[in-house]
């Protein structure tokens, strides 16, 4: 069985995706099967981890095909890393699912198409052939255009259309890119790929490519100018859906730019320039959307393109410090994310808005829910020891260290404006007194729920913010993880020897 753990996460969602289809009519016990498949989910990818960290990097063939003539699994530190933030993020939205998704959604299908959007996350992450990693990324666009259209409101449908639309033309991109890579170097699998595209003599087909590839994985991971679709469409689904939306669907597309661009299109001056540019306007860009925006869903996801410009920022630096703090605030990030979209779900119950001229008295009602709903804000915004803090002390110093000195100004004015607009999003939502409102009857509220539906309501936040106490007051260890996991990306011939049994 270990020989193939890697892979288990694959067959798990699989598995229940398929078994979810044949309770289609049967709600009540989806909930409950879902919620088992992703604790389920979340017991292998613990144990994927624990053995790739005890073990180092392992690989499964499919079909017994060696590499570079098959497709290969590769569980590196980082894959396994994201397949495990995959589960907790997977397991804490299935139970949110469970008690706030209406059932005329639910009955769409939508706890099967939810597996198959992580079974595809699991794939992007784990595969070593870089035409397979296009193939996950259509699972994936395919299973959340159905998530995020489930239901057919109108906004809902706005959003679906432009989320589609761009991300099937980055996927038309993605697939140039890999026309012309495939023409250079005559191999699909990434590590064949690092090997022979020193090789190449025409360097200006060479930039065209990861240009390309800059494009279209930019497109999914949001970066400037190519983030504009983002916020359209992440506020419009349904909580628990934008939640897993914010957590994962922006981070695979920054998983796919750390692979390619350290493994295969590794120190070049040109992509430096062009890398460090676009994550200083993305941090801009986000942090201005987020200053002037109203509603916390869509502060939340204007913070989602400001904060992935910290990623970029470290990945164009191309040092092990630098990338250090890139996986660190990836990890971090992760969690926070898909938390604060849980906790717009769980305001938007309590006042059945997320309008923060509308909302108010929130910790004068609620203290205790308010304190929980503190801590992920606050580790959003970097308060020491909080999660927030540690990687981005890492990416500031490297920037400086590297006399990158615009992007170390980037990352202190997007640090500065998190401070400002959390703060103003707690006195607005917490402190002030409740605004006079007329506040629909038609409506279950918070209050109205039995004491179980609360526990569920309220339980996918506190676990999600339980891991993020970890991360922070953890810092050594994710700090090791997070160097560990950096050094193998910087030296990737233990990649490549793993994958091609040099």
């Amino acid at each position: 069985m270990t020989n193939d753990i890697i892979i288990l996460p694959l067959v798990v969602h699989l598995f229940f995706s398929i078994l979810l289809m044949f309770l289609w009519n049967k709600i009540n016990l989806q909930k409950i099967v879902s919620i088992v498949g992703n604790a389920v989910a979340l017991v292998v990818a613990i144990w994927a981890f624990v053995f790739v960290y005890n073990n180092g990097t392992h690989v499964v063939e499919s079909g017994n095909w060696p590499a570079p003539f098959g497709i290969v699994f590769v569980g590196d530190m980082l894959a396994v890393t994201l397949v495990l933030l995959t589960a907790i993020a997977g397991f804490a939205v299935s139970i949110f699912s469970a008690i706030s998704v209406i059932k005329a959604r639910l009955r769409f299908g939508y706890f099967s198409v939810f597996h198959f959007l992580l079974l595809g996350l699991n794939g992007a992450f784990l595969t070593g052939d870089i035409f397979n990693l296009y193939v996950w990324f259509e699972i994936i666009i395919i299973s959340s255009f159905v998530l995020i259209s489930i239901g057919g409101e109108r906004n809902q449908l706005e959003g679906a259309v432009k989320y589609f639309a761009l991300n099937f033309f980055a996927s038309m991109i993605f697939l140039t890119a890999l026309g012309v890579l495939y023409g250079l170097v005559g191999t699909l699998n990434m590590a064949d790929i690092s090997l022979k595209i020193a090789e190449v003599e025409n360097t200006t087909l060479v930039e065209i490519s990861a240009v390309l590839f800059l494009v279209g994985f930019g497109i999914k991971s949001a970066i400037f100018p190519l983030y504009f679709w983002l916020p359209a469409s992440y506020h419009t689904p349904p909580s628990a859906v934008s939640a897993i939306f914010a957590g994962l669907l922006t981070k695979v597309g920054v998983y796919a730019l750390i692979r390619v661009f350290t493994l295969i299109y590794a120190e070049d001056s040109f992509l430096t320039v062009l890398l460090l540019t676009m994550a200083i306007m993305t941090i801009f860009s986000g942090g201005v959307g987020a200053i002037i925006q109203n509603n916390i869903k869509k502060v939340f996801m204007y913070f989602i393109i400001c904060h992935i410009g910290f990623m970029i920022g470290g990945l164009a630096l191309f040092t092990e410090v630098a990338m250090a703090g890139v996986i660190f605030y990836l990890i971090h990030d992760i969690i926070i994310k898909t938390n604060l979209f849980l906790m717009g779900g769980l305001i938007y119950r309590i006042k059945t808005t997320t309008n923060m001229k509308k909302l108010g008295g929130l910790y004068a009602n609620y203290p205790k829910l308010s304190l929980l709903m503190a801590i992920p804000l606050f580790s959003l915004v970097g308060i020491p020891p909080l999660s927030g803090y540690w990687p981005k002390i890492s990416l500031i110093l490297a920037s400086f260290n590297a006399e990158e000195y615009w992007l170390f100004g980037a990352l202190i004015f997007g640090s500065l404006i998190t401070l400002i607009v959390i703060a103003k999003l707690w006195a607005e939502v917490f402190w002030k007194d409740q605004p006079k409102i007329n506040f629909p009857k038609k409506f279950i509220y918070f209050d109205q729920l039995r004491l179980g539906q609360k526990f569920t309501f309220v339980f996918p936040v506190a676990f999600l913010t339980f891991v993020t106490l970890y991360i922070g007051f953890g810092a050594e260890h994710i700090q090791q993880l997070s160097q560990r996991i950096a050094t193998e990306l910087m030296n990737n011939e233990m990649y490549i020897n793993a994958v091609l049994k040099r």
